[in-house]
């Protein structure tokens, strides 16, 4: 077996974009009516971003369960079967899930945080628990074919991108949501699905805040430097 950076996307593609968007159709009807129970939870840590309750530790590990049944139910399940790296996204959608556990089981995750961006989460969380609902219909998709946070990987990636900015949390949150939006992205390019700026725009606003906080940490630090 050849090595596996040899291969391409197209390599590891082994469905349409009609197969892909009836995957959704199909974990929509047999995870009912679990929808309700996400849609719960979207709601707490709507609550958790405006308000600081339920609170960080609350949020952080509904996000990880989120992650972990996305992890198992949907890509362990069922996209493995249509897609070589199933099994890989499985086991990265685990790692997060447990990394969001140990955050609030330390209380390494601030919520709602003074210094955080609150705006711009909270414009993400709403963009994974409603827009990304949208998304369907719009392209002339049946409803049954929706994209739902904690059901779908993109909007529950999307979801922890708002969290995550509205607060403080450790570097290494980070790293497999955004990595996923890439990923979704250019599966949705190779497959010529005409959406793959729907998991790649929150990715590029995601990157381009913490940016912009890392580069204000540098000139605080080169201030305290000149005072000194």
């Amino acid at each position: 077996m050849s090595e596996w950076w040899t291969y391409r996307l197209s390599d590891l593609l082994m469905f349409s974009a009609a197969t892909y968007y009836r995957l959704f159709a199909l974990v929509n009807q047999d995870v009912w009516p679990l929808q309700l129970m996400a849609g719960i939870i979207g709601l707490l840590l709507l609550a958790s971003v405006l308000r600081g309750k339920p609170g960080p530790r609350t949020a952080a590990g509904l996000l990880g369960l989120c992650w972990a049944w996305v992890g198992w139910a949907y890509h362990a399940r069922r996209y493995a079967d249509i897609h070589l790296a199933g099994d890989y996204f499985a086991a990265a959608f685990v790692l997060e899930a447990v990394l969001l556990g140990i955050a609030g089981w330390r209380a390494w995750l601030v919520l709602p945080a003074p210094a955080g961006s609150v705006r711009t989460g909270l414009g993400l969380l709403l963009a994974g628990l409603l827009v990304y609902l949208l998304l369907a219909p719009l392209a002339g998709r049946p409803w049954g074919q929706a994209e739902l946070f904690g059901i779908a990987p993109d909007p529950t990636a999307i979801v922890t991108f708002g969290v995550l900015l509205a607060g403080r949390g450790r570097w290494w949150l980070w790293p497999v949501p955004l990595l996923w939006g890439v990923v979704s992205a250019m599966t949705l390019v190779e497959m010529d699905a005409g959406q793959a700026w729907a998991p790649l725009l929150p990715v590029l606003v995601a990157l381009g805040v913490l940016g912009g906080r890392a580069l204000r940490r540098v000139k605080v630090q080169a201030a305290t430097e000149v005072r000194k």
